[in-house]
């Protein structure tokens, strides 16, 4: 199994951003992007299961980003709307092959490499 995210950058506070995931050695699964700041725990941004493509994001997020599929493809985006500087972190994709939905980071075993995404005010 193996992620590839990409798509991080630069841009101004109230900007948009697109991060791309591309998976491969697997179709099924719950894909989740998490995301990291200096001195800050790993935390969950959002998740789009396999089953159904329900849904769910953290509240600070919510109604600013869309996590969304192209199965054909096997790659999942992040499309990031209204950035903030709190937005600044590097971005992980994940996924978990039993499909679980979770935003716990635990239930996630594969990890991309992670994108830098960097909001200025």
């Amino acid at each position: 199994v193996q992620l590839q995210a990409s798509g991080g950058g630069l841009v101004q506070a109230g900007g948009s951003l697109r991060l791309s995931c591309a998976a491969s050695g697997f179709t099924f699964g719950t894909m989740g992007w998490f995301r990291q700041a200096p001195g800050k725990e790993r935390e969950f941004v959002a998740a789009i299961r396999w089953t159904g493509g329900r849904t769910s994001y953290s509240d600070s997020v919510k109604g600013r980003f869309t996590i969304s599929r192209d199965n054909a493809k096997n790659t999942v985006y992040l499309q990031m709307n209204s950035l903030k500087p709190e937005d600044t972190a590097v971005y992980y994709c994940a996924a978990d092959l039993r499909d679980s939905g979770s935003s716990d980071r635990i239930r996630y075993e594969y990890w991309g490499q992670g994108t830098q995404v960097t909001v200025s005010s």
